[in-house]
């Protein structure tokens, strides 16, 4: 029986046979020219199918695996964390760059957010959320962490899971008034569960611990 090969990015799929990958895309947001790039690989490779991800990633599905290597190549792109104990993702809403209904810049939160985190290793799996306004399309309300703009700033939210064991996240600090605090608040989180090196998920320590001395211990508050 065949297993994910981490190194390569690829997750077995139900025939134990053939395998998925998912090329990353930021945020979601791509070019004409890579939509085109990744439709015509996966054709040259006879993929089964194309899966649009809740990861705003597209998966290839259906690949052997002697042609992993080959496709990686003919992509020409790094490889989406969909595996592994590290940040999974960091899902983005479209914000004030292109909603109306956006309070805040989640595209350019987001983006810099996956360039720090996306795929770092860390003790356990770990999704990060951005949402511009309260409807929160980033789904920040089952993420580990992420943030929700809203008319003053942004509230930071942690402890989300959307898993076996369903948690909504709790709100760590509200109306955070700069992208930067806010972006600096998420690298705390980061780092305090960086530190713990303890399995399961931010959330389930969290919940051990209590939301108030989570607080004190990361914020210092």
């Amino acid at each position: 029986m065949k297993k994910d090969l981490l190194e390569k990015g690829a997750i077995v799929q139900r025939d134990q046979e053939t395998f998925a990958i998912a090329p990353h895309i930021p945020g979601g947001i791509t070019s004409p020219a890579t939509l085109r790039k990744i439709a015509d690989v996966a054709e040259q490779f006879d993929a089964k199918a194309l899966k649009l991800t809740s990861a705003q990633r597209i998966a290839i599905v259906g690949i052997e695996e002697d042609k992993l290597d080959a496709i990686w190549e003919a992509v020409g792109e790094k490889p989406g964390a969909a595996i592994g104990m590290c940040v999974r993702s960091v899902k983005i809403c479209p914000g004030t760059t292109f909603c109306k209904r956006g309070q805040q810049d989640s595209v350019g939160v987001g983006l810099e957010l996956d360039k720090t985190y996306h795929g770092m290793a860390l003790p356990w799996k770990f999704k990060i959320g951005v949402s511009g306004c309260a409807n929160d399309c980033g789904e920040v309300c089952i993420k580990d962490v992420g943030v929700i703009g809203t008319p003053k700033g942004w509230n930071v939210m942690v402890g989300g899971n959307g898993g076996g064991q369903p948690r909504l996240s709790q709100k760590l600090a509200e109306h955070v008034p700069s992208d930067e605090e806010a972006m600096q608040i998420v690298t705390k989180v980061v780092d305090w569960f960086k530190k713990q090196n303890r399995k399961g998920r931010i959330g389930k320590h969290i919940q051990e611990m209590g939301l108030d001395a989570f607080r004190k211990e990361v914020l210092g508050e």
